[in-house]
């Protein structure tokens, strides 16, 4: 864009010129170089706060940076804007955008998107090749590479809250924070329908996020553990009624969910038709042995299995799958 003036100008008026111009140069600028993944992730942390602050949402944003490089929210249709948003996940850019930024906005704008109005629930698993997310004796440290363990910590940061089953506390003391990205800290969320954990565990000491811990209702009157604030849940011989598990967190304000796992936690969800995505990462690592990823009830024929529609993102060495379960 070219700026052009005739005839004289007032000392200020001049000094506004250069730095109307300084910022013309700054936008095209911005506007031949591609986005770069870091500018990407900056982006969407800006849209998902964006998205939580505000009452109601048009179908589409725009994404933009300011002179600074600053991350901005703004209309779709604003010229400046670099990149537009539709609240479904599709995208579209004025701007060039990396290979790997493409990918960053294909796999976490929906997240990024979760609102009251469009709540999303996405479960996660990371197995091997023969299917297995841990030894026999759960071992699961680590099964995928380190470029999955960032995609977790990417979820985290853009959901509201992150679930886990009581099993996967158990084994793996997770802390279920975002230490390897820029990003908030989601509401750490536990199922122990039955309340087996020790109070001694880290999500219930560590004060890092707020921690909830989701029991039979029967059971909720109980206090603790630790600095766990206690819900309680219809619970039927041990297995939750995930409907009222949900209402139960949206109604706390948490309108996108991630479901870490484990395997019973994650085939529950799928089974209740709960999930409206499901990644599942494989690692090039065969076990042979061990816990089973996802479990459901026996099919006799091939056709009565789900065939969603999905997509592949390479990790590293490991290939994730994203399926889409809710359309």
């Amino acid at each position: 864009m070219e700026v052009v003036v005739r005839g004289l100008l007032h000392p200020e008026s001049r000094r506004c010129l250069a730095a109307f111009r300084a910022l013309v140069a700054r936008v095209a600028e911005m506007s031949s170089a591609a986005l770069a993944p870091d500018q990407v992730w900056r982006l969407l942390l800006a849209l998902r706060r964006h998205v939580r602050e505000s009452a109601e949402l048009p179908q589409g944003l725009g994404l933009s940076l300011d002179p600074d490089g600053q991350p901005v929210v703004t209309r779709a249709a604003d010229p400046l804007a670099l990149v537009g948003a539709a609240s479904d996940g599709a995208w579209f850019a004025r701007s060039p955008v990396s290979a790997a930024g493409a990918e960053l906005l294909d796999l976490y704008l929906p997240m990024a998107f979760a609102s009251p109005a469009r709540p999303l629930t996405v479960a996660h698993l990371g197995q091997s090749l023969d299917g297995r997310i841990a030894t026999v004796q759960g071992a699961s440290r680590y099964v995928n590479g380190p470029e999955n363990l960032l995609h977790l910590h990417r979820m985290r940061a853009l959901c509201d809250a992150v679930v886990v089953g009581a099993g996967t506390v158990e084994c793996d003391d997770p802390r279920l924070t975002t230490r390897q990205v820029a990003g908030p800290n989601p509401v750490r969320v536990v199922l122990d329908p039955r309340r087996r954990l020790a109070a001694g565990c880290g999500v219930f000491q560590d004060r890092a996020a707020p921690t909830w811990l989701i029991c039979d209702q029967g059971l909720a009157e109980r206090q603790g553990p630790g600095c766990a604030r206690v819900i309680g849940a219809p619970c039927d011989a041990g297995v939750f009624d995930l409907a009222a598990v949900l209402a139960q967190l949206r109604a706390r304000g948490c309108a996108g969910v991630f479901v870490e796992g484990g395997g019973l936690t994650v085939s529950a969800f799928l089974e209740q038709k709960r999930l409206d995505r499901l990644q599942i990462t494989i690692a090039p690592l065969i076990i042979g042995s061990g816990r089973p990823g996802i479990t459901l009830p026996p099919v006799r024929d091939l056709d009565q299995g789900l065939r969603p529609r999905c997509r592949r993102y390479v990790l590293g060495e490991d290939v994730l799958f994203e399926c889409r379960l809710g359309d």
